[in-house]
């Protein structure tokens, strides 16, 4: 492992945020912040917006107790502190919130044009028996790349159904490898909310990360998907699904339904919208067009990645994608052209196109809150120069600072169940701990804690019953199936960060 994985010997402090207090004021500080956020989370059940917005307040109103710090020539008191949370709020909101929310608006199109079944129909329908399992994995992935994970879960399940119930493979074999290329993309992979602003609190380069992200997610997927599959299968020894079986409606359920003329699966007896020869009675776009369309934005950010690094400063390619691989103008890129591949090419109507957009909207609207008060919460962390304080420990315990985000991302989800505040959390304490790493090693920080976030759902996690009630097992099969498999994904993802960083 190089140095600079360690932590830079001769870390330049002076470029840190300097502490406003002593360490033990400021660490207990950070840690009742943390208590705050978790046992609002966890045991009072409160919005994760309202959790982070008071352990914001807790962190700041604690760090300046009783000290004569400034900053900028002001008194640091508790007024202060709601300034720098909102800014912290506000600048959260203008850089990865649009990113959250034209992601939103392409997943919705997606779905409701039929896309995502025609991924679905076109891989599994040519796929053998034995191949199944890796060709839902596949599915996973793909359609995990541009939704999040309990959308995808509602879109996928009717198919997990249909597709154990005619090859008379066992749900688990089926379901296992499917959850994980949803989970190892929502984890992994930008342009989810947790990986978006990890690589916004750290600073870190968001095509790197992509190409990083998209690299690790594939081993990831076949060890935590079709190879776990089997052991869990040994574990859980269930029989193909029958007839009368079908995916229950939990909550989510709405998700995934469509908003205009689209063939979106929603509902448990779809099995209309699926003949036997993998057709659709609605008219969809192409298999091709749709990778093409989904892969679009992926191909512009790693297009700017790669410019970046093998063209000189002037080259016109390089300026345009400099341009184009801009997440923001990428995603929006990727957006309109959904809107033709997946809307008025097929027939629909700006009235069709538009409602399905909106529509869109209403369901990320808690996600964009948490994500904005978790950059508050980050942005008071960082203003107390706790960060600082840890990166010196590292640095003296001669730590390794990917091991350590992704103990900290694990920590915070056992403790709250959310993989979104784990992320938060996580990539907030480490902020001053980049200070002298490399592009990418600053990348790999990023997976370590997107693979820590999902480190063993149990039962304060919505998406381990999410997960039992879809695949009708109890909470012993579940945490069997689902959280050990969460585990495999979680410590794979680890064991391939800490390689990457011997050679990056």
């Amino acid at each position: 492992m190089t140095t600079s994985s360690l932590l830079p010997t001769a870390l330049a402090t002076s470029d840190l945020v300097q502490p406003v207090n002593s360490g033990a004021q400021l660490v207990g500080a950070g840690l009742a912040g943390i208590a705050v956020v978790v046992l609002l989370v966890a045991f009072f059940k409160l919005h994760p917006f309202l959790a982070l917005v008071l352990g914001g307040f807790t962190v700041g109103g604690i760090a300046v107790i009783g000290t004569d710090a400034t900053v900028d020539g002001e008194a640091y008191d508790f007024a202060h502190v709601v300034s720098v949370f909102s800014t912290g709020f506000g600048t959260t909101t203008a850089g990865v919130g649009l990113l959250i929310a034209l992601g939103a608006m392409f997943a919705k199109l997606l779905a409701d044009s039929g896309g995502a079944d025609q991924i679905v129909d076109t891989i599994v329908g040519r796929s053998s028996k034995r191949a199944l399992p890796w060709a839902m994995a596949g599915v996973g992935a793909l359609i995990g790349l541009p939704m999040f994970f309990e959308i995808g879960l509602v879109l996928l399940m009717p198919v997990i159904y249909l597709v154990a119930r005619r090859a008379e493979l066992s749900l688990v074999v089926i379901g296992i490898p499917t959850l994980a290329g949803l989970s190892a993309m929502h984890a992994l992979v930008p342009p989810h909310p947790g990986p978006l602003l990890a690589i916004d609190n750290l600073g870190a380069d968001l095509g790197i990360t992509l190409g990083l992200g998209v690299l690790l997610a594939i081993p990831v997927v076949i060890v935590a998907g079709p190879l776990y599959g089997i052991l869990a299968h040994r574990w859980v020894p269930l029989g193909p699904p029958s007839l009368t079986e079908a995916p229950v409606s939990v909550g989510a359920g709405d998700a995934g339904k469509t908003g205009g003329s689209g063939g979106g699966r929603t509902g448990a007896s779809d099995d209309a919208s699926v003949d036997d020869t993998g057709g659709d009675t609605t008219r969809r776009p192409g298999f091709a067009v749709t990778v093409a369309t989904v892969l679009l934005p992926v191909a512009l950010m790693m297009g700017k990645a790669i410019s970046d690094i093998v063209l000189a400063e002037g080259n016109l390619v390089r300026t345009v994608f400099d341009l184009l691989g801009t997440p923001f103008v990428a995603l929006l890129l990727a957006v309109l052209v959904a809107m033709w591949t997946f809307g008025f090419g097929l027939g629909w109507d700006a009235k069709q196109v538009g409602s399905s957009v909106e529509s869109s909207l209403p369901g990320v609207a808690g996600i964009l809150l948490i994500v904005a008060a978790g950059g508050g919460f980050k942005e008071v962390l960082v203003s107390t120069g706790v960060g600082t304080l840890l990166a010196e420990w590292a640095q003296s315990a001669n730590v390794s600072v990917m091991l350590l985000a992704w103990v900290l991302a694990v920590l915070i989800r056992l403790a709250t169940g959310s993989a979104t505040i784990a992320t938060i959390t996580a990539s907030s304490l480490m902020a001053g701990l980049t200070e002298g790493l490399s592009t990418g090693e600053i990348s790999l920080m990023v997976l370590a804690i997107g693979a820590g976030s999902v480190f063993f759902s149990h039962l304060n996690d919505a998406g381990f019953w999410l997960v039992k009630e879809y695949f009708r097992l109890d909470v012993g099969q579940t945490i069997k199936t689902w959280s050990v498999m969460e585990t495999v994904l979680s410590v794979t993802g680890l064991v391939l960060v800490l390689g990457l960083d011997l050679v990056i």
